[in-house]
C-alpha cells in the first residue's frame, strides 16, 4: 500500500529530524548552563524525554488521522477510538511495551511495527547521548 509506506516514511523522517535537533541543541547548550555539573545532566534528561513524548504524540496524531479514514485497518480492544487512546497506544508502541490490550488490524499494523522500531532506536541514542553527557560532567567539580 504506496500511502502507508509515504505516511511510514514522512512519520519517521519527521521524529528522527526532531530528535537529531533536540540532542544536538542540548549538547550545544548544555555546557553554557551555569549549573552544578549533575545538574545539567538532568536538564538533558528532561529534554529527551520532552522529545519523546512530542514524537510519540505525532506517532498518535498519525494513528488518529489514519483511523479515521478506515483504510488503513482499526485497532481492537480497549480502544474508543480517542485520540487519547491513540497517544496511550503510541506510548505501549513506541516504547516496545505493548500491554496487549490493544492489537492493531489490517495494514495498521506495519505502522504499528515502524514505530516500535523507531522508538527502539530513537531511545537507544538517548540513552548513548546520556551516557556521553555524563562522562562529560559527571566528574568535573
Amino acid at each position: 500500500m504506496l500511502a502507508l509506506t509515504l505516511i511510514n516514511i514522512v512519520i519517521v523522517a519527521l521524529v528522527v529530524l526532531l530528535h537529531y535537533e533536540v540532542l544536538l541543541a542540548l549538547s550545544k547548550k548544555l555546557p553554557y548552563l551555569h549549573y552544578k555539573n549533575k545538574y545539567q545532566i538532568v536538564i538533558g534528561v528532561f529534554g529527551a524525554l520532552v522529545a519523546h513524548c512530542i514524537e510519540i504524540w505525532i506517532f498518535a496524531v498519525a494513528y488518529f488521522l489514519m483511523l479515521k479514514s478506515e483504510r488503513f485497518g482499526y485497532l481492537e480492544g480497549n480502544f474508543d477510538g480517542s485520540l487519547l487512546d491513540c497517544a496511550y497506544y503510541s506510548f505501549t508502541s513506541f516504547t516496545t511495551l505493548g500491554f496487549g490490550d490493544i492489537a492493531p488490524f489490517g495494514a495498521i499494523r506495519f505502522f504499528t511495527g515502524i514505530e516500535s522500531l523507531t522508538g527502539l532506536v530513537l531511545i537507544t541514542w538517548t540513552a548513548s547521548f546520556l551516557f556521553l553527557e555524563m562522562q562529560r560532567y559527571w566528574n568535573k567539580h
